[in-house]
């Protein structure tokens, strides 16, 4: 059994570390209510405008001509991660890290025995997971979190399209958590380049129709090529998002379990320290009361 100064000590040492955790969560609820806000206000504005490209993009050659557009025979692939910069939030980052690496394996095997695979790290977790699997990692921006905005992510928007556009990479796929509350996350998978063309649905087929219906002002043209960059480089943003607010509500629904065991563990401690006190106190009392014995016997 250990002593009264060890199960003290451990006592101190799990206060200490559940005040740490309760100060986490609450700092982690109050990002929380000011990134769930971000996501939901982009979110209708995302879908919209995904709707109007489709719309007005069904069945116009601007469109099917778009770079962006171009299916070739996949040799090189970049994959965008989006993770934490830092941990104690559960399994969101291991979640991502997984998902990123099925894929691999499920559709880019080949390449990635090629080395053609390369991982563009948002978050510096994800970063060091495939640097220590030896992948190819852009890890230009790993602190975007620490001043998020959409001029940040935009660069790394542009840096993929680029590299899509010039044959640096035939595929480019984003892994990321998309937020739904505080406690759950689902890791998404997309394809960002090539666009997936989808003009053989009916509802595509219905688009295409109304879309003559439009007077476009300026040109058609003009619209579609300001239309399809801008629409990317916002699926990009609307990922990031996700991922910092699901990020916060993973923190803040692990900090608050570990506050919770903390209380448990403090529980359980306080219990064998008052029994071992106790035990302590009674063979203290045994001691007296034979030394008090041995006394009376000897006089």
């Amino acid at each position: 059994m250990a002593s009264l100064k060890e199960v003290r000590a451990r006592i101190s040492s799990i206060n200490s570390t559940q005040q740490i955790t309760k100060a986490m969560k609450m700092v982690a609820a109050a990002k929380l209510r000011r990134a769930q806000d971000n996501i939901t206000q982009l979110r209708p504005y995302a879908q919209k405008l995904g709707q109007m490209l489709s719309t007005v993009s069904a069945g116009a050659e601007t469109a099917q001509e778009s770079p962006y557009k171009h299916v070739r025979s996949i040799d090189r692939v970049l994959l965008i991660v989006v993770t934490s910069d830092r941990g104690l939030c559960g399994a969101f980052n291991t979640n991502a890290i997984k998902a990123a690496l099925s894929l691999i394996e499920e559709k880019y095997a080949s390449q990635a025995r090629s080395g053609n695979v390369e991982i563009m790290a948002i978050g510096k977790k994800g970063a060091e997971a495939f640097q220590r699997r030896g992948f190819k990692v852009n890890t230009t921006y790993v602190d975007t979190f620490g001043s998020l905005s959409f001029a940040n992510v935009r660069l790394a928007a542009e840096e993929a399209m680029a590299g899509f556009v010039s044959g640096s990479y035939d595929v480019v796929e984003l892994v990321y958590n998309e937020f739904k509350n505080a406690a759950v996350q689902i890791v998404q998978t997309e394809q960002m380049l090539p666009i997936v063309s989808a003009s053989s649905t009916p509802v595509n087929q219905a688009a295409a129709s109304s879309a003559m219906n439009y007077i476009f002002e300026p040109s058609e043209e003009e619209i579609i090529t300001e239309l399809i960059p801008k629409t990317l480089k916002i699926q990009l943003y609307k990922a990031v998002l996700d991922s910092n607010a699901a990020e916060h509500g993973a923190r803040m629904t692990a900090m608050d379990k570990a506050t919770d065991n903390a209380g448990e563990l403090l529980k359980a401690l306080r219990l064998v320290y008052n029994r071992t006190r106790q035990a302590a106190i009674t063979t203290e009392i045994l001691e007296i009361v034979g030394g008090a014995e041995a006394l009376a016997s000897a006089a």
